[in-house]
This record gives C-alpha cells, sequence and structure tokens, in this order.
C-alpha cells in the first residue's frame, strides 16, 4: 500500500513529528510484520528519526544544522534556498522502519520527523507499507 500525506509546514525550518500519520497509515493497510518507507519528494525537506520527548532536542539540531550549513552569498543558486538544499541532502530524503505486530518498531524516545528547510510550504511524503 501507497499513501500519499501532505504535510503543511508554517515556518521556514521545522521539524514535525509525523508518527502518527506513519502509524495510521500501517493500521490502515492492516499491516502486521514487515517494513514502512516513508519518502519526501522535495529537494529542500527531509525525513529522520530522531527524540520525540524533549523539544529542545528538536531546537538543538535546527541550531547544529544552521551552524554546520549557514546561508552564503557565495552560494551560487539563484533562488536563495543553497543551505536547505544542503540540509536536505544531508538529513535524507527516505527512511525505512520495521513493523511488528502491527506497530512501528521505534525505540522509547524515537519518532518520525518531517524536516522542512524552505518554508512554510505545503509539502506531501510517501509511505509504502511491505509485508514481509
Amino acid at each position: 500500500m501507497l499513501k500519499k500525506l501532505t504535510v503543511p509546514t508554517a515556518s521556514r525550518e521545522q521539524f514535525l513529528d509525523i508518527t502518527r500519520q506513519v502509524q495510521e497509515v500501517v493500521r490502515e493497510a492492516s499491516l502486521q510484520s514487515g517494513t514502512v518507507t516513508v519518502f519526501v519528494p522535495h529537494t529542500t525537506a527531509a525525513v529522520t528519526i530522531n527524540e520525540n520527548a524533549d523539544p529542545s532536542v528538536i531546537h538543538d539540531l535546527l541550531f547544529a544544522l544552521d551552524h554546520a550549513f549557514p546561508d552564503h552569498r557565495q552560494f551560487r543558486h539563484a533562488e536563495g534556498n543553497s543551505a536547505a538544499h544542503a540540509k536536505s541532502s544531508v538529513v535524507g530524503c527516505s527512511l525505512t522502519v520495521i513493523v511488528e505486530n502491527g506497530r512501528l518498531a521505534l525505540g522509547t524516545w524515537q519518532g518520525i520527523y518531517f524536516c522542512e528547510f524552505d518554508g512554510p510550504r505545503q509539502r506531501s511524503c510517501y509511505v509504502k507499507c511491505q509485508a514481509d
């Protein structure tokens, strides 16, 4: 089963927890055992797994990415979002999670995050369920 999720973002840079939406797709697919792949079809957005218990972690991740990839006037890309492209490439556009007993096999503190680096925009991501 393949499902397209709509992800509206509200700011230039933002991490949105989409764990519940992905788990809902697993439920809709009646997937008991297998994998789920989340894919982001954008060049200035990404997807990752990280801690979802302390919001400071997301703040720190954005701070670290801004430090690693600051906006520079030397970038040649005319749209002014080269740092967003770099962040997206480093974080990645897809991930795979094991599903067992109908549940995402995430750790206690883990969540799936849609990462916006050039918002706000109306974004999308694809969720693909695959049985064993």
